[in-house]
């Protein structure tokens, strides 16, 4: 279920996507609208993810009530009768029971949630998985039932620890170690097919078990399949005939704003839970809703939120009588005894528990947002501490360890600011000197920041109000014009395109009027105020955004030379190495013909091309070289440019040479102190203790609505 909502919020996501950004356009005049705005999407892992905790939620919700019930009412529940005895070979059968199926169980999701394989992977982990158990089930009782299971088992545990030791990939063999690697694994790999090929010969050749299994997963995705086809094509034309539009007027004319909407539409999928199954669901009403409350700005929820509040409420569908699966099954299994009535009472608490789970996800939006932000935020593939839709979260966490560790960093300031680098070149001295007086005064720019923002916060009760009744009135105005549209594009083509009586066009022409009137009275409910209103606020927000972009510049600024610095010291043993080089390239041009020096000139460009800095040394060689490669070659001017680059080659290596031994350790030190406060921006990856602030600060929904 949860991949399939996965695979239709994909789609909505796109689409909100576009609503959204028309709306701003529409609001703002502006072209483009910031990346910070975008609705989030939504992975098969990340609705894995977000519903864990839900998940678990519920399954607290349904222990502690079968619990209370049990010790306040013992006939509900009585002990399920047992003759044997409670022995070693009883705790072995519940074993073989219960462990391999939930170790299969964690195999696959833990495969999606860490990464290791993708849906479609995690699948055929769970198929071969079901094959092994399959194959030692059919054989039960036989002397050697457990040999392929076994033979599986040992060789997967041998693989782990093969690659725990060896680099497996066969790109990066490059002696008798990893050829050694590749070997044990290849045994081991050839094991585990020998474990399940016997397994899948077993369930072949038994009870025809294969063939079943195979027959009915082609009817099942087949089903499946023309449920897609079929709802593809339903949405299509539901929205080539405006079905959309008319689902997003009615939803939008609702009074309460986007919470009116979604208990609305939860209830829809509540009700139709009664008599469709969940895949009916979930592809044929998902792709309507889905794109309208995801647009939503006031809202500003996330994709992997929805999906999950609509899993757990289709998840009643399981419950709900009539055509509740779960009902049909328990009355397939239960004794005679008990009727088709008591299982439907039975499942009443149970279904208004998913109902308290659904809201208690609802109310908690972080329960289901954290930690698909938490893992995506710190793996491999985590976006830098630069991408605009942190900033917020970073900033927050940055000023409170500005107000926590300020003391720390003047001190650290004042330590590298009593160094001697009077040898640095005066370009260095100088940003190194912009850069200390950027962290010394970090508080006044931190200041300007929250001071803006604090004068926004103050602004927005009194101008959300305004705000909502005249984006509502301008949204009806919107959808007022297409109408008007339409009409005046059929009436001024009536006698070509439309064929009728004159009385038809009689009626749109009065229709045109009414509408026309309509909008003008709508538009005159604008309160006088709220261009005013609306200056003020656009005020309010450029002043926060320049402060905040001029604290970003400072602070990267600051930190971008350091980093410079430091690489420019630390190459100095690499320059300096090419000093021999240099200095022989005025012999080579004067003793050599000008192919070899122009050969020679190319080597030694190619050599400080890896070099940090080297530009200046470069610049003089090249342009010796150009000297060299004219009509009629200007040796004076070759040699004169290679005399200027050696000049300043020895000056790079002496004050690199001297600052590698005095200064690079102490700069080391404070980019140490920098990189969690100023130089935050500029890292590749954020720490797990600043990706789990902004994970719990981006799992809470924000209302953006008023900057559309």
């Amino acid at each position: 279920m949860l991949i399939i909502l996965a695979d239709q919020l994909s789609g909505a996501s796109d689409i909100a996507n576009g609503v959204r950004f028309a709306d701003y356009k529409a609001s703002t005049g502006q072209l483009s609208m910031p990346s910070e705005y975008d609705v989030t999407p939504a992975s098969a892992g990340d609705m894995f993810m977000g519903a864990l905790l839900p998940g678990l939620i519920l399954v607290a919700l349904y222990m502690a009530y079968i619990l209370i019930s049990s010790l306040i009412r013992p006939k509900i529940a009585p002990p399920v009768p047992y003759d044997g005895a409670f022995d070693r070979e009883f705790a072995k059968r519940v074993s073989l029971a219960l462990v391999p199926p939930l170790v299969l169980f964690f195999a696959v999701l833990g495969s999606i949630i860490a990464g290791v394989a993708t849906v479609n992977q995690a699948g055929a982990i769970g198929a071969i998985g079901a094959t092994i158990m399959a194959g030692y089930r059919l054989t039960e009782g036989q002397k050697n039932c457990y040999i392929p299971a076994v033979l599986a088992v040992v060789a997967f545990t041998a693989i782990v620890v093969i690659l725990s030791f060896y680099d497996l990939n066969i790109k990066n063999v490059q002696g008798v170690n990893e050829v050694i690697g590749l070997v044990l694994a290849g045994i081991a790999t050839a094991v585990l097919l020998t474990g399940v090929i016997w397994s899948g010969w077993r369930t072949f050749k038994i009870n025809d078990t294969m063939h079943g299994v195979m027959i009915e997963t082609a009817k099942t995705t087949s089903m499946v399949f023309i449920i897609l086809i079929g709802a593809a094509m339903l949405t299509s034309a539901f929205r080539a005939f405006g079905g959309e539009e008319l689902v997003r007027d009615f939803l939008g004319s609702l009074p309460g704003g986007f919470w009116t909407q979604f208990i609305v539409v939860m209830a829809v999928i509540f009700l139709l839970g009664f008599f469709l199954d969940f895949i009916e669901i979930a592809v044929v009403v998902v792709p309507i809703i889905a794109p309208i409350l995801l647009a939503d700005p006031s809202a500003n929820i996330t994709a992997v939120w929805l999906g999950v509040m609509i899993g757990i409420n289709i998840q009643t569908s399981f419950l709900t009588p009539p055509f509740g699966f779960a009902l049909f099954y328990l009355r397939g299994v239960a004794s005679k005894v008990v009727s088709t009535i008591e299982i439907y009472k039975g499942a009443v608490p149970f279904i208004i528990l998913q109902l308290v789970g659904l809201a208690i996800a609802g109310y908690y939006p972080s329960l289901v947002n954290y930690l698909p932000n938490r893992i995506h935020l710190t793996s491999e593939t985590a976006p830098p501490p630069m991408n605009p839709q942190l900033q917020e979260c970073l900033e927050e966490f940055v000023f409170a360890y500005y107000d926590s560790e300020g003391e720390v960093l003047s001190a650290g300031v004042a330590r590298v600011k009593g160094l001697d680098v009077s040898y640095l070149p005066e370009s260095e001295q100088k940003s190194l000197r912009a850069g200390f007086d950027t962290v010394v005064g970090i508080s006044e720019l931190v200041a300007e920041v929250v001071v803006a923002r604090d004068e926004l916060d103050a602004y927005i009760p009194d101008y959300r109000p305004l705000h909502r009744q005249v984006r509502r009135i301008e949204r009806q105005g919107r959808r007022t014009v297409k109408r008007l549209e339409e009409l005046e594009r059929k009436i001024r083509h009536w006698s070509v395109e439309y064929d009728g009586p004159e009385s038809e066009k009689t009626k749109l022409e009065s229709e045109f009027a009414v509408l026309t009137e309509e909008r003008e009275a709508s538009l005159s409910q604008i309160p006088g105020t709220w261009k005013g209103a609306r200056d003020g606020f656009n005020e309010r927000s450029k002043t926060l955004k320049k402060a905040q972009l001029r604290y970003r510049r400072s602070v990267d600024g600051a930190y971008e030379h350091l980093v410079r610095l430091q690489g420019l010291i630390a190459d100095a043993d690499q320059l300096a190495a090419l000093g021999k080089e240099v200095t022989a390239l005025k012999s080579v041009v004067e003793n050599s013909s000008l192919e070899s020096a122009i050969s020679a000139i190319k080597v030694v460009e190619k050599k400080l091309g890896v070099v940090a800095g080297s530009s200046k040394i470069k610049s003089k060689l090249s342009k010796a070289r150009r000297a060299l490669k004219k009509k009629k070659p200007k040796v004076d001017k070759a040699l004169n440019n290679l005399s200027q680059a050696e000049k300043i080659f020895q000056a790079e290596v002496t004050w690199r040479v001297r600052a590698k031994a005095e200064l690079l350790e102490e700069l080391s030190v404070y980019d140490e102190l920098l990189k969690a406060s100023i130089g935050l921006r500029m890292q590749r990856y954020m720490t797990t203790e600043q990706a789990q602030y902004v994970a719990v600060c981006h799992s809470h929904h924000k209302d953006v609505s008023l900057n559309f």
